[in-house]
């Protein structure tokens, strides 16, 4: 409706009172939403389309303060019973708050899935992703089969990587000595690697002496049992130190390095690894040879094509 023309302001205290008094919120004004005014003649006129309502009282205020204070139902369970949500209510209306997760000494993390996943990664490389753990003395030939097997491969159009455990320990893990706690660390830390390898499809080649079976068990766990082939490098001690590449063992012979593996400190042979490698004092087959015959696993059981 129109609203009768009003009055021009006045001056004086009368005035004041008369403008005080049409303040909107002021004691006896009313609020208006969506109204258009226009100026003309001798005052100005109101279109107005709706008042806002107000509380009539200080107990219905108080009401619905308590009523906007008080904390959002819980969120149904989703359906298929996964933990998505955890049920309380966000900042943000109609957001519900993702579950996060402990993990060791992280907190508060999630898991963010991707569309492309493995078998689409594998789908592309024509190949499935695996860990091909060699493990042995040092000098029993494990970087020496690991660069010939990532060349047999490579030459077959396959995409392989190769952690060798002197590599890794010039960047990832140079912050790791060679004390039992440390060396568990880096078999750790190396097995964490090649599970992000062979999940984006590619063959890892993993060689370290990792003496101990519990660290390479750990290291199996992280991956499908079947996509983990231990080669075990199994050459004397006495062939090993003959060839003594570093001069590690003649130092440890020495007192030099302490807790070296084989001469002060045990390796732990697999004992339910896929592949073998014998190696004779007189009688050892050539590089080439022992990478045949971890590619012929390979191709028998499935990972060189998809």
């Amino acid at each position: 409706m129109l609203a009768k023309p009003l009055p021009r302001p006045c001056s004086g205290a009368d005035g004041a009172a008369r403008r005080r008094a049409a303040a909107p919120g002021s004691p006896g004004s009313v609020g208006l939403t969506g109204g258009v005014t226009t100026r003309g003649g001798a005052g100005v006129k109101l279109i107005v389309a709706a008042a806002r309502p107000r509380p009539t009282s200080v107990v219905v205020a108080a009401a619905r303060d308590r009523t906007e204070a008080a904390p959002a139902a819980p969120a149904p369970a989703p359906a298929d019973g996964k933990n998505v949500f955890n049920g309380s209510a966000s900042a943000v209306p109609g957001i519900n708050k993702l579950v996060t997760s402990t993990v060791g000494k992280s907190t508060n993390i999630l898991w963010h899935d991707c569309p492309i996943g493995q078998t689409e990664r594998q789908k592309l490389l024509n190949q499935k992703g695996c860990v091909v753990w060699i493990t042995g003395l040092s000098g029993s030939g494990k970087s020496t089969l690991a660069c010939a097997l990532t060349r047999e491969l490579h030459s077959r159009g396959h995409l392989t990587y190769v952690l060798d455990g002197d590599n890794v320990r010039h960047g990832l893990n140079k912050d790791l000595s060679f004390k039992a706690e440390d060396r568990a660390e880096n078999i750790r830390r190396v097995g964490e690697v090649a599970k992000l390898f062979a999940d984006a499809g590619l063959i890892c080649i993993a060689s370290l002496i990792s003496p101990y079976r519990s660290d390479r068990r750990a290291c199996r766990d992280l991956v499908p049992s079947s996509s983990f082939i231990e080669v075990f490098l199994n050459v004397p001690l006495e062939v090993c130190e003959a060839r003594d590449p570093k001069g590690l063992y003649k130092l440890a012979r020495a007192g030099k390095i302490k807790g070296f593996t084989g001469i002060d400190d045990p390796y732990e042979p697999p004992s339910d690894c896929e592949i073998v490698i014998q190696c004779k004092v007189e009688d050892c087959p050539s590089p080439k040879s022992m990478a045949e015959q971890v590619v012929s696993y390979l191709e028998a059981n499935g990972f060189l094509q998809n």
